[in-house]
């Protein structure tokens, strides 16, 4: 069972790294919701392009008042 070291470093499990697709040196974007559960979201160039192409942007929201709105939801 993997542990949280003493500088706070989480290995993840050989087999868990091979069935998400990650490998040594990639990219990653992590979150906490309300309930303290960690998702690992490996990154992947251009996966979004285009994806939000036609939403108009409200610079009323910073990107952290977005992503807070919608984690609490």
């Amino acid at each position: 069972m993997p542990k949280v070291s003493a500088k706070r470093q989480i290995t993840l499990p050989i087999d868990q790294c091979r069935d998400a697709g990650i490998e040594p040196g990639d990219d990653y974007s992590s979150y906490v919701d309300n309930e303290g559960h960690i998702t690992i979201i490996k990154k992947v160039a251009g996966a979004a392009k285009g994806l939000l192409s036609d939403i108009d942007v409200n610079r009323k929201y910073s990107d952290e008042d977005s992503l807070q709105s919608s984690i609490a939801t």
